[in-house]
This record gives C-alpha cells, sequence and structure tokens, in this order.
C-alpha cells in the first residue's frame, strides 16, 4: 500500500485511501491527486501507467534504474527523474532515484528504495497548506523543494569537511595516510554529488521558463526560491572541488618540503660524521705520522676531530642546514 492524498478546492479532504480509487479523482477538475510507490513491481507500474495514460518510454525510465536527472516532456504530462541524496553510516554517497509523474491533476511518485523519508515531504505540504490551492503545482513545488533542501544540507556538511582538513593541513596530529584516504574519499562523495545535482539547474529552469501548464503563476516566485537554491549548490559545490584540490596540492607540497628538511638534516650529520671518519682513517695508514707511538699523539688527533666536528656543528647550524 503506498501513501496518498487527495487535495480538493485547495484542502485536504482525504489520505490513506487505495490507489485503486485514483481514477475516481483524477477526472474531476476541482480535485489534486499524490500518490507514492516504493520499489513498485512492474506489474503495479503497468497498472499506473494504464490508468493515468502514462507514455511506455516514461514508464521503461523508471524500470531502468539510474537515469540522468532530467525532465521529459509527454503530451499526456510530464516526467521527472532527481536524486535525493545522504550519507550513509559508512560516509559513502547514497542516492535515491526519484521518479515523479505529474498530469494535470496528478503526482505520482516512484521511489527507488526506502531511504528517502516521504514523511518530510507530507510535512512540508501541511505546513504551507494555504498554497494548496495551486494544485499539482504545489504538490510538485513540495517535493523538489524537500530534494533540493537535502543537497543545500549536504554540501554544507562537505564544506565543513573541507575546513576541517584545512585546519588539519598544518598540524601535526594527522599522519599522512590518514589525510590521503578523507581526502580521497571527500572527492569522491563530491564528484558523485556534483554529477547528480548540477543537472538539477536544467531540470528546475524548464519547469520555471517553459510554458508547460504546470507552474502556475501564484508558485512562480516559490519555483525561483528553489531554482536559487539549485544555483547556490551547484556554485558552492565547485568552489570546493577547486578547494579541496588546493588541500591536496598542498599536502603534497608539504610532504616534498618535510622530505627535503630531513635529507638536509640527514646529509649535514653525515658530513659531521665524515671529517672524524677521515681523520682517524688517515692515521690508520702503517707509516708514522706525528705523535706516532706517543699519548700527545692521540691527544692531538682527538681534539682535531672534536674540533673539526664542532667547527662543522656551528657552520650547519648557522645556514640552517641542521
Amino acid at each position: 500500500m503506498g501513501h496518498t492524498r487527495l487535495y480538493r478546492n485547495g484542502v485536504l479532504a482525504e489520505e490513506g485511501f487505495p490507489i485503486a480509487d485514483v481514477s475516481e479523482y483524477v477526472c474531476q477538475p476541482d480535485c489534486a491527486v499524490w500518490f507514492d510507490l516504493c520499489a513498485p513491481t512492474p506489474e503495479e507500474l503497468a497498472a499506473v501507467s494504464e490508468e493515468l495514460s502514462l507514455h511506455e518510454l516514461a514508464v521503461e525510465d523508471v524500470t531502468n534504474a539510474h537515469q540522468r536527472p532530467k525532465l521529459d516532456v509527454y503530451d499526456t504530462h510530464l516526467f521527472l527523474t532527481v536524486y535525493a541524496i545522504r550519507i550513509d553510516e559508512r560516509g559513502q554517497l547514497d542516492p535515491v532515484e526519484l521518479n515523479v509523474f505529474v498530469t494535470k491533476n496528478a503526482l505520482v511518485t516512484v521511489r527507488e528504495n526506502d531511504h528517502f523519508d516521504i514523511s518530510k515531504v507530507t510535512k512540508h505540504w501541511d505546513h504551507n497548506r494555504d498554497l494548496a490551492k495551486h494544485g499539482v503545482s504545489f504538490l510538485l513545488h513540495g517535493l523538489l523543494d524537500v530534494v533540493v533542501d537535502g543537497h543545500f544540507e549536504l554540501v554544507q556538511s562537505f564544506d565543513d569537511r573541507v575546513e576541517e582538513l584545512e585546519g588539519r593541513l598544518f598540524g601535526e596530529q594527522m599522519a599522512t595516510k590518514e589525510m590521503q584516504r578523507l581526502t580521497f574519499d571527500l572527492r569522491k562523495n563530491m564528484v558523485g554529488f556534483r554529477r547528480l545535482t548540477l543537472p538539477m539547474r536544467e531540470v528546475v529552469n524548464t519547469l520555471i521558463r517553459r510554458d508547460l501548464h504546470v507552474v502556475e503563476q501564484g508558485m512562480s516566485p516559490y519555483y525561483q526560491d528553489v531554482y536559487d537554491h539549485v544555483l547556490r549548490v551547484s556554485e558552492w559545490t565547485d568552489s570546493l572541488r577547486d578547494l579541496l584540490v588546493n588541500v591536496r596540492e598542498t599536502h603534497l607540497t608539504q610532504q616534498g618540503f618535510r622530505l627535503n628538511e630531513i635529507m638536509k638534516r640527514v646529509t649535514g650529520w653525515a658530513a659531521i660524521i665524515a671529517v672524524p671518519t677521515a681523520i682517524t682513517g688517515f692515521y690508520g695508514q702503517n707509516v708514522p705520522y706525528p705523535g706516532s707511538g706517543q699519548p700527545w699523539g692521540f691527544w692531538m688527533s682527538t681534539f682535531v676531530v672534536a674540533m673539526a666536528s664542532v667547527g662543522l656543528y656551528w657552520a650547519f647550524k648557522k645556514r640552517d642546514w641542521l
């Protein structure tokens, strides 16, 4: 059993009635009907298609999952594909495909699964019941507004995560592998998010600009508000992608800088150690040398080694090589 609602003359008259009763209401000009199907069977889709005279290509798009967000115009109805998007418990993108049929007196939503809470839409309608007089235009706006608001909340969470990465970028508490993993996961989610939200500009813009007899004049400002949110989401996503690229490049630059610092210090200490090695190696020849076999010769070589090492350490430290 799907969710159903009947609005008569802008007032909620009935809800929870069987979908089979929809045909009694759609032919009445003062009625606006909504019903929702969650993961319907092909037989259920066929019955709905016959009831509302839906185009076979639109019904076929419902059965073929993972469609691109779009708006198709047919003679008797419109067909929309949009995505409600959330982040699951694993931190991965979880899009839910929503297929929408829009007729003169009916709105039909077909959800891919129950990961999208349809009650958010009904609550939105109840909160704006004064606009219900606009019929299907009001119902469609409520659905799109909830979906786009979900996109807006998600891109805000992406922004918070990018700021967190920026804050940790110059800290020592984050390991390189962890930084790379977080950056990769966030970039992957944002690429998928952008692919699903960018076409929404075309969808909403078409609803507003084309004479489809769906958006009534009284609802135009509300659809324009949804379109503004869509643009903000799109622009915000693009700017976050650029920021994420900068974070990644800065992190790689830091890695190179730290490696250079390490190599500089290792080279400096190697040079300091090389001087005593050279002196003791020279004195290790089987030839007489100043102080050979005498205690003062040992102490002289030790003094030379110590002074040479200290001198090199001071010279390297002065040049910030250590």
